[in-house]
């Protein structure tokens, strides 16, 4: 049976949305992203478009309750995010925004490597025109940064998958483990998506200059596909929970210090990520339903906060925490919406955070993992210290700004609503979410345990908080910059090739010096025989050209006969 990828309804229906105008527009981009969730929820498990191309057999659909619980989140966030977006009619941000979208569901029911590279490396290129929309310098470097590192990453899954080929022969797209050339350079180009640490930069670079619009899709679907692909090749390879444990650290330093909010976002997002990755790492199915289910709650959450301060930023026109501050008073159903995704990331009970974490942290105490479990409850209070609190608080309260601005387009906050409304439906009624995992769910998310333990976590991180403040410890929000691994790239390395260069520069004149020499004997020494005055050059006579005829044709003779 052959049934069209969901996610070509997005990337072919996005086409024609610059024909159509006003409300007409609005309303078939909406309808794209449900018509793919109703294409998604039509599907059975298994495979359902097969083509052989070159030889070469590709499984363009594939289903499975993995990829089926992808799509859904996948096309839940495409619709939210054209919601969000509908104020603004930039025909450039609403069809890359489709198109990426459609490339990551279809990327999700990909069964091969070859149709996953395709979607890959589409949601690579659709995906840097919400950055470039903002049309600014800044957005137009950082653009080209991000595009550079997301092609490379689809550069090496390619090589992997042919190697991978080579050696096995096969390109389907299941569990690969680490051990051969080709599924460690495809294990590298899924960390590059994942935002590893030291391969992270790429996403606090390029994120916070995108578009208001741009940064709410970008926060949904690039990390989000890495992660789904991990959990499809590597589940259960141990380095996994070491790589997303320290994910889940490093990035709340960074977060504490950054006084521009978005950026603070996106130091959050890697830090969600590790718990995913994690999960990943240990490999059971109450780990791989957690980093389902933390995946899905995530997606939905994040994307409320990013649209809260894009928001704010739209209306502003801008984000350091340093110039902000009181806008409660000016935007209340923005800082409503903005407190409950807040909640779901610092997992309060009743909040989706707390359902979905709660998996992955059982499941690493019951592997026996016990340093990364205390390791990541130390990140949970992380996360509430700089999502949970920081992000509300400097935005909308601390000291008042005095900045007055109406409240949020009607759109943005129909996004916001809705957005807040599921956080806070999975957070109280989880059941609907854990019949989508891939696995069947016998977990009991609120016992006395989980809800005590976490609201002591969370109590001791807001004294914490309390404390800093009172007595000034707490790093205040100043206009600063601050310095992450990528100054190795974008600073320490160029210094050190221009420094290299001064050094040598005696030996590559030399060697130029040298090599122009060599090329001008070169030319003198043809020059000697076919220029004008040559022996190769000169005019001969009718005599001597029949006499040197007859002797090649003479040697050809003898030749032939020898």
């Amino acid at each position: 049976m052959t049934s069209l990828s969901p996610g070509l309804i997005l990337i072919l229906g996005a086409l024609a949305v610059p024909l159509l105008r006003g409300q007409a527009r609005n309303l078939y981009m909406l309808a794209l992203p449900v018509l793919g969730l109703a294409s998604v929820l039509l599907l059975e498990p298994g495979s359902h478009w097969q083509l052989s191309v070159l030889g070469i057999d590709l499984e363009i659909v594939r289903v499975d309750r993995l990829s089926t619980i992808f799509g859904i989140i996948f096309c839940i966030a495409a619709a939210l995010g054209v919601l969000y977006s509908l104020h603004d009619q930039d025909p450039v941000q609403q069809v890359a925004g489709l198109i990426y979208a459609g490339a990551a569901i279809g990327a999700v029911f990909a069964g091969d490597l070859v149709t996953l590279f395709v979607f890959w490396e589409l949601t690579a290129i659709a995906s840097v025109f919400l950055i470039w929309a903002r049309r600014s310098e800044r957005a137009y470097r950082a653009g080209m940064r991000y595009l550079i590192i997301q092609v490379g990453s689809g550069v090496l899954l390619l090589a992997g998958a042919i190697l991978h080929f080579d050696a096995t022969g096969s390109l389907v797209f299941g569990e690969l483990g680490l051990g051969s050339l080709g599924t460690n350079l495809i294990f590298l180009a899924f960390g590059i998506k994942c935002a590893f640490p030291l391969l992270h930069n790429w996403l606090e670079d390029a994120y916070p200059e995108a578009t208001v619009s741009g940064t709410v899709m970008l926060s949904a679907f690039t990390t989000k596909l890495a992660v789904y692909s991990l959990a499809r090749g590597f589940p259960g390879t141990e380095i996994l929970i070491y790589i997303g444990v320290s994910m889940t650290a490093f990035p709340i330093f960074y977060a504490v210090i950054e006084n521009d909010l978005r950026r603070v976002l996106a130091y959050s997002l890697n830090n969600q990520l590790g718990f995913m990755v994690a999960g990943i790492g240990v490999g059971s199915q109450l780990a791989l339903n957690g980093t389902a289910a933390h995946a899905f709650c995530h997606i939905i959450y994040k994307a409320l906060l990013f649209m809260s301060m894009g928001a704010v930023l739209h209306r502003t026109g801008t984000i350091k925490g340093s110039e902000l501050g009181g806008l409660y008073k000016s935007m209340p159903w923005t800082a409503g919406f903005c407190i409950v995704g807040a909640a779901s990331i610092s997992a309060f009970p009743l909040f989706s955070g707390f359902v979905s974490k709660s998996l992955i942290l059982s499941a690493i105490a019951e592997e026996g993992y016990f340093v990364p479990w205390l390791i990541l409850l130390f990140a949970s209070a992380g996360v509430f210290h700089h999502s949970g609190i920081k992000i509300p608080f400097f935005a909308f309260f601390a000291h008042d700004s005095g900045i007055r601005v109406k409240e949020a387009p009607a759109n943005m906050l129909a996004a916001m609503a809705i957005a807040a409304f599921l956080c806070i439906g999975i957070g109280v009624y989880p059941a609907p979410l854990y019949a989508l995992l891939p696995f069947d769910v016998d977990y009991q998310p609120y016992t006395a345990e989980h809800v005590v333990t976490q609201l002591q976590l969370l109590l001791f991180s807001a004294l914490a908080f309390t404390w800093l403040m009172r007595t000034g410890l707490y790093p205040p929000e100043l206009r600063s910059v601050n310095l992450d691994s990528d100054w190795i790239y974008r600073r320490a390395l160029p210094r050190l090739i221009h420094a290299g260069a001064e050094i040598f520069k005696p030996l590559e004149m030399g060697l130029r010096q040298a090599g122009l020499r060599a090329v001008y004997a070169v030319i003198l020494r043809t020059e000697r025989h076919h220029g004008p005055t040559g022996i190769l050059g000169r005019t001969w006579t009718t005599g001597d050209t029949v006499m040197w005829v007859a002797i090649l044709l003479g040697v050809y003779l003898i030749l032939f006969f020898l």
